[in-house]
């Protein structure tokens, strides 16, 4: 049995005791302590967790007969009974997945991160990319069947390889970013996460909620979630391409507060914009280098004659 092979048993063992009546406190620390030491292990767990959910969804629409509970849990049944599932799935709404946990191969797992102002592009095995953003880090598992990368923080963009039936996944905190292939961003501040659409269609899910509805956005839409909410944001090819224009070392504003404009700078430099309340609200506009601070600064003494006061690397912003 290949090393692969045993994680994915070990999963599937996991999602059954889970399932049990007898879960206590101390198991699900000892969950999260499997599921905390490997990319693998959250792959695996993601990939059982949707099987057995999809068992359940089947067994509850088609007559399975009284499976006693035993019966129902039994390790050596579950595999068959999430594979009929699938399979039965296609008939019942329209769903083409396909069991991908046998025979795989190992995956290409790596963690992949940026300091402060650094921007990286990333390579995977099935001919996808990910360009990472300043402070940003990321893991991807990538096997034969199936493709998930987690944003630990910060800002990815993303140009998924097209592969039938494969769907490229992306976590981000709760939420979930399903593609099979297209250009997109997630940009994840907190619990708050931004999808941006260049190109193709993206399903967001709310990954903690079964069943939940999912939000379906396509070129030119951005999508803001936050918790179990997600808005999608009208129709914007041009605000989308703003939000991307960090990928040419640019940041564009559009009559921003000078608050949050100092923020998005912040993300990108180690001399930090410190802005007094007084000034705060003063609506900013226009396209400016993100590594340049100096540059910045130097605007607004010039332009709307603010006080700056630079300190080491601090730059306080006053009238």
């Amino acid at each position: 049995m290949t090393r692969h092979q045993v994680i994915e048993d070990q999963a599937l063992d996991w999602v059954i005791r889970r399932d049990e009546p007898n879960w206590s406190d101390g198991d699900q620390a000892e969950l999260d302590g499997w599921l905390a030491e490997s990319m693998a292990h959250r792959a695996a767990w993601l990939r059982a967790e949707h099987g057995w959910a999809q068992a359940d969804r089947v067994r509850s629409l088609g007559d399975w007969g009284d499976l006693p509970s035993d019966g129902y849990r039994r390790r050596g049944w579950l595999p068959a009974a999430i594979a009929a599932s699938l399979l039965l799935a296609v008939g019942i709404g329209g769903y083409s997945l396909v069991p991908q946990w046998w025979n795989e191969p190992e995956a290409q797992e790596a963690r992949f991160d940026t300091p402060v102002g650094g921007r990286k592009i990333i390579a995977l095995a099935d001919g996808s990319r990910i360009e990472l953003n300043t402070q940003s880090v990321v893991r991807a598992a990538v096997y034969e069947k199936s493709r998930d990368v987690w944003l630990d923080s910060g800002e990815a963009y993303f140009e998924v390889k097209h592969r039938d039936g494969e769907p490229f996944v992306v976590h981000a905190g709760r939420q979930t970013v399903t593609v099979l292939g297209t250009k997109f961003s997630v940009r994840r501040d907190g619990d708050k996460v931004t999808v941006n659409v260049v190109e193709g269609r993206v399903r967001v899910d709310d990954g903690q909620v079964r069943n939940a509805s999912a939000a379906i956005i396509t070129a030119g839409d951005t999508a803001i979630a936050r918790g179990g909410s997600t808005l999608i944001a009208p129709k914007s090819e041009e605000r989308v391409e703003s939000a991307l224009a960090w990928r040419d070392g640019m940041l564009n504003f559009d009559l921003i507060p000078l608050s949050e404009v100092a923020a998005e700078f912040n993300r990108y430099n180690h001399t930090q914009l410190e802005v007094d309340p007084s000034v705060a609200n003063i609506p900013i506009g226009g396209s400016f280098q993100a590594s340049n601070v100096d540059a910045f600064a130097r605007l607004l003494q010039d332009a709307y004659r603010l006080k700056v006061e630079r300190n080491g690397e601090q730059v306080k912003i006053s009238s």
